[in-house]
């Protein structure tokens, strides 16, 4: 097969993989919303995508090796999507463009708790959940604390105050 890249700035190259919206916040909600089936990328996601559009970026994201599929153990229907190294080495590009995002556009603050608690935790904290994530999608041993659970765990106490002061 042909290479087909325009150049080899790495810049160019990083878009031509991830420089459209929809392979962004599938990886995303991979990452952050440990949604690994097909439905649950369809339905639980805030942006709506469509399923032919889902269906295309999990093919793409697959064969450019940023995750993987893999049939479910527990149903033999279901595919199981997994971040590979590449996707999780992701995670200190989302924690900036979360907190770019925070910075420079509108936010809502329980869609950008997780952001700010990833750039006020910066690296170290990037690292302990490349670790999670690792042994989440890679079989690797579980570390003894849960990045995962406290990003959770910070979005569903600011939905909880909003949705208090909103019936207050």
């Amino acid at each position: 097969m042909k290479d087909t890249r325009r150049s080899g700035c790495p810049i160019n190259l990083t878009l031509e993989i991830l420089g459209d919206r929809w392979s962004l916040i599938v990886l995303r909600d991979m990452m952050f919303g440990n949604r690994r089936h097909f439905r649950e990328l369809l339905t639980k996601s805030e942006e709506g995508i469509a399923s032919n559009i889902l269906a295309d970026r999990l093919r793409r994201l697959v064969d450019e090796g940023l995750i993987s599929k893999a049939d479910d153990p527990s149903h033999k229907q279901k595919a199981l999507y997994s971040l590979t190294e590449m996707g999780i080495a992701l995670v200190p590009v989302f924690a900036m463009m979360g907190a770019w995002g925070r910075r420079f556009l509108p936010v809502t603050e329980d869609l950008s708790i997780r952001a700010e608690l990833l750039e006020e935790g910066g690296a170290p904290l990037w690292e302990a959940f490349m670790e999670e994530l690792r042994a989440i999608h890679l079989g690797a041993p579980r570390p003894a604390r849960s990045v995962f659970n406290e990003l959770q765990a910070a979005y569903e106490a600011t939905v909880a105050r909003s949705m208090a002061a909103a019936g207050a």
